[in-house]
């Protein structure tokens, strides 16, 4: 029988720790970002369909909808609005959210972008981006 080197037994243990860790990691991913598979009833990544909400925060208008083929910058399928100015949105690959306003902030939704957008504008108009 040959005998395990070092290299052969650090080998196993990460091939190992690796298939242990990922369905770990994946689980811990969900419980973060508040993300389940539910059956194939979200969107094509597995995520919940986004709902439209139309709201007055903090004085503010604020709007999101469902596109049709996405944005023309990210290409998110859905549509943020601050005071009729669109707010541009951009989906992570965690499922988090950022717009052009908060890109350092991700949150969990685009309302939630909307909202920390105008906290941040602290009163200013959105300018739109061309």
């Amino acid at each position: 029988m040959p005998d395990i080197t070092r290299r052969h037994a650090l080998g196993a243990a990460a091939a190992l720790a690796v298939t242990v860790a990922a369905p770990l990691t994946e689980a811990a991913a969900d419980d973060r970002t508040g993300h389940e598979d539910h059956g194939g009833h979200g969107d094509h990544d597995g995520r919940q369909p986004l709902q439209p909400f139309d709201e007055v925060y903090r004085g503010r208008r604020i709007q999101g909808r469902a596109t049709e083929g996405g944005s023309h910058h990210h290409g998110t399928g859905y549509a943020v609005f601050v005071d009729g100015a669109e707010l541009h949105v951009m989906r992570n690959a965690d499922g988090s959210w950022i717009s052009v306003v908060s890109h350092y902030s991700p949150v969990p939704t685009p309302r939630a972008a909307a909202r920390a957008a105008v906290d941040e504008l602290q009163g200013a108009r959105l300018v739109p981006i061309n």
